[in-house]
């Protein structure tokens, strides 16, 4: 069984991703704030963490950076990072906080499931 942790601030986007991603074989954990996905990561484990781009405190981007940073420091374990994008134009600043995919807004359900999918298939086989 997969876990999937989801941040985002705003309830009806976490809402549509627990929609999309739950099910018998895939746990979905949410936090509304950027900051607290580290802490997330390192207690809970996740098999893979959806951000989005805008999180009122600490943004997608700088959270993702973060956990690099933690990751490679040995503090939190490697997770992949799916990051939703407001525009198709913010692929840019998603190549360089270096996320392992993206999915354009307004969010598409079985586009993000593919996604997730596809990202943890990738993670089983390297």
């Amino acid at each position: 069984m997969a876990t999937v942790l989801n941040a985002a601030d705003a309830g009806w986007l976490r809402d549509q991703i627990h929609t999309a991603l739950a099910g018998p074989d895939q746990t979905v954990l949410e936090v509304e704030r950027g900051q607290d996905v580290r802490d997330a990561v390192a207690t809970h484990e996740p098999d893979l963490v959806v951000l989005d781009l805008q999180i009122d405190n600490m943004g997608g981007i700088a959270t993702a950076l973060d956990l690099h940073l933690e990751a490679s420091a040995g503090r939190v374990p490697d997770v992949p990072i799916v990051l939703l994008l407001d525009r198709e134009c913010d692929r840019f600043l998603a190549k360089r906080a270096d996320v392992d995919a993206v999915v354009v807004k307004p969010l598409d359900a079985g586009v993000l499931r593919r996604t997730v999918k596809r990202v943890l298939a990738d993670q089983v086989s390297a």
